[in-house]
């Protein structure tokens, strides 16, 4: 039996201690949702004969500004915020510093003492699917409720950007509530509730906040239901929330018909061609893309989608070429820099797939990491 050197011995010891002193200093649930409740608000909003017309939830993005659920807001002409610190207090909303149509999404300016706010932590990286979170919001009108899950799933809404699926109860009320790791980090806002099944509830990821800068301060009474006259559009928006369900068939068909009416909006083309990926049809996939192409050419993104319709269309010398469009027009696009890889390492190029890998790695080491299971260690 081969003798084990003493260093070996004290270096394994080492780190043994290291790994349980992180796991003893890492916060339990109840000590991370003290630390983060603060950073939560219940939303109430009233109608024009001031009586109550909705109830949600909020958090704090920056001092003074309270990110929500833009439906949360609609149709109101008042509305107040309550904090959830102490025994909680009232302040007005304003009105909207920026709206998400597509996202669903309001950044509200509220009028309060900047002493009293608390910002949020947003998370630097997508959730693990298998995840446990938790959600602070204000179902059903009871304030500062806390629920936990897991990530279900996380999935891709185009020109949305990703949808996680939790299994923490969601109920009325806490449409905006957001949904935090457990590092007190917030990954998505709370935003659909399907009611058709069972544990089955969705967020935005945050990383679409990015897009939510303050612009100009405008009424909530400008956010008020407007019949749409717009049919392309309402199809549009229709079909996205189909497809925030991952429900492909109903949703190509509202995005079918968007494109029908109005054949110059480009989002719309390309929402059809990734149902049709998903359905399996590629080549008609192709051809959405190729329509969207035609009206922004420059888009990488795009191009990165032609990509993915041409590699499961099992044409990879296409593949490659649309993937290497996308990186000269986002050089920092990491998802193309993986699925060039994956193409080049499918064709048996595998000095250029080990290129794009080292690129990949320095853009986005999770990527990377998926990359080598799925080629190397497979």
């Amino acid at each position: 039996m081969k003798k084990i050197s003493p260093r070996v011995v004290i270096l394994f010891l080492v780190l043994l201690f290291s790994c349980s002193l992180a796991w003893s200093q890492q916060a339990t649930l109840p000590e991370l949702v003290k630390r983060v409740k603060p950073t939560v608000v219940a939303i109430t909003t009233y109608d024009a004969k001031d009586e109550p017309l909705m109830t949600g939830s909020g958090f704090f993005l920056s001092p003074g500004q309270v990110v929500t659920n833009l439906h949360v807001v609609k149709g109101c002409t008042r509305a107040e915020i309550k904090t959830l610190d102490g025994k909680g207090r009232v302040y007005p909303i304003v009105g909207t510093l920026a709206v998400d149509e597509e996202g669903d999404l309001a950044l509200l300016s509220i009028e309060m003492p900047l002493d009293r706010v608390h910002i949020i932590e947003r998370a630097k990286t997508l959730p693990d699917e298998g995840e446990q979170v938790f959600v602070i919001g204000n179902p059903l009108k009871l304030e500062g409720s806390v629920s936990d899950g897991i990530v279900s799933a996380v999935r891709e809404v185009p020109n949305v950007g990703r949808i996680i699926q939790i299994t923490a109860p969601i109920s009325h009320g806490n449409s905006g509530s957001p949904v935090f790791n457990l590092h007190g980090e917030v990954l998505g806002v709370v935003t659909l509730k399907v009611s058709n099944g069972q544990n089955i509830n969705l967020a935005i990821a945050t990383e679409r906040l990015v897009d939510l800068k303050p612009a100009k301060l405008r009424p909530l009474s400008d956010l008020a239901v407007k019949p749409r006259n717009d049919l392309a559009d309402s199809m549009y928006l229709t079909g996205l929330e189909s497809l925030w369900l991952g429900n492909y068939d109903n949703a190509v068909a509202y995005f079918e018909n968007a494109v029908n009416k109005n054949p110059k909006r480009a989002e719309a083309w390309i929402q059809v061609g990734y149902c049709k990926v998903k359905q399996g049809k590629n080549q008609e996939a192709i051809r959405a893309y190729q329509q969207a192409l035609q009206l922004k050419p420059e888009n990488a993104e795009i191009h990165n989608k032609l990509g993915d319709a041409y590699y499961y269309a099992g044409r990879l010398r296409e593949a490659i070429e649309a993937y290497m469009e996308a990186v000269r027009l986002r050089p920092d696009l990491a998802e193309s820099h993986y699925n060039l890889a994956v193409a080049y390492f499918e064709s048996g190029n595998l000095d250029m797939a080990t290129s794009e890998a080292r690129i990949l790695q320095r853009l986005d080491k999770r990527l990377f990491d998926k990359y080598v299971r799925e080629t190397i260690q497979g």
